[in-house]
């Protein structure tokens, strides 16, 4: 155990002279478990200021376990928050609960809570560029920490911080916990009726995986840090490059005498392709062809996506642009690979 839960921990200021001083107020490696976390100073902190949200926005209450009660386990999990060149800068941990536990209408009843879509966002952009705006980005802090929940839901205590006097007691819960299935509906009703604690992020540059640049010029979206983060997770950094996404004489069909391969990475290759394709058109058709043969991929099937793959080797820093079109259709808003 690291201290007490209660414990305030400010974060160092930086200020952007002395940004490359910035490592040495975090770590650059990303925890294994939390033994591993609580061996370095910067992950302890990271862990305090978490759980000092919590206190600050009244989450939950140490409680005695009520009869028959089954708390939900909680976790802790670790992520470097990097900056738009891929450098460290900030260690977030995230306290949050095994939500597999609960059970529907028992701990939970309604989940659903919109999310903005890629063609929304899209829009977004192609709108403030038509118009000569420069959106500016703001993050709500702690959000799912704001919604209250109308079940009755216990959890553990965080590992690596249990109480020292009531090392038997739980967490009865106020407001959502990152990870219960109801988490996202609760925060996105309480955001209906109140205002949060907001920061200010500046200039939008960095959002859902797409890199925005915006100038006189036009808005430029790509996902470089992206593509090459999913070449790295598929083994595809060494890859030959391509110049189309399908060959004209790839004629794709369930090939059943064909060898099988690993369901799993055929589909997170999938996956990975299709949130490229918010910046990547080209590749839509293709990636979406290949998509029906996720039950029972063959050997053909992941030589297909693999291609896809090796299209992005020289292509990763191309972008969208967005703006006006000086010709006879004034005022369209161009989408251009």
């Amino acid at each position: 155990m690291i201290g007490d839960i209660h414990q305030r921990v400010t974060r160092y200021s930086v200020n952007p002279l002395a940004f490359f001083f910035y490592s040495a107020y975090v770590a650059s490696f990303e925890p294994r478990d939390v033994s591993h976390a609580l061996s370095d100073p910067n992950w302890v902190n990271a862990m305090h200021e978490e759980l000092e949200n919590f206190e600050r926005n009244h989450v939950w209450d140490l409680v005695e376990p009520p009869p028959n009660c089954c708390p939900i386990g909680t976790k802790w999990v670790f992520k470097n928050k990097q900056g738009e060149d891929g450098m460290v800068v900030r260690n977030k941990a995230r306290l949050v609960a095994q939500g597999f536990c609960q059970k529907e209408g028992i701990d939970y009843e309604e989940t659903f809570a919109p999310v903005a879509r890629l063609e929304a966002i899209r829009i977004l952009l192609a709108f403030a560029a038509s118009k000569c705006f420069k959106l500016q980005q703001m993050d709500v802090k702690s959000a799912f920490l704001n919604g209250f929940i109308e079940e009755e839901v216990y959890v553990r205590q965080p590992p690596g911080f249990e109480s020292a006097r009531f090392p038997d007691r739980v967490y009865k819960l106020r407001k959502a916990l990152y990870g219960l299935k109801q988490a996202p509906r609760a925060c996105f009703a309480e955001q209906m009726s109140r205002e949060f604690e907001m920061s200010l992020m500046g200039e939008l540059q960095f959002f859902l995986g797409l890199q925005i640049k915006q100038g006189l010029e036009g808005t430029f979206v790509h996902q470089a840090k992206y593509t090459r983060d999913i070449f790295k997770k598929f083994n595809m950094g060494d890859s030959k490059p391509m110049i189309t996404p399908m060959s004209t004489n790839t004629a794709l069909d369930a090939d059943e005498d064909g060898e099988v391969v690993g369901q799993n990475e055929f589909r997170g290759m999938i996956g990975s392709l299709l949130y490229l394709t918010a910046t990547k058109p080209d590749i839509q058709f293709a990636v979406c062809l290949c998509a029906r043969y996720q039950a029972s991929p063959r050997t053909s099937h992941h030589q297909a996506v693999k291609r896809i793959f090796r299209l992005q080797v020289e292509s990763v820093d191309n972008a969208l642009i967005k703006g006006d079109i000086e010709s006879q259709w004034t005022g369209l808003i161009a989408l251009l690979v």
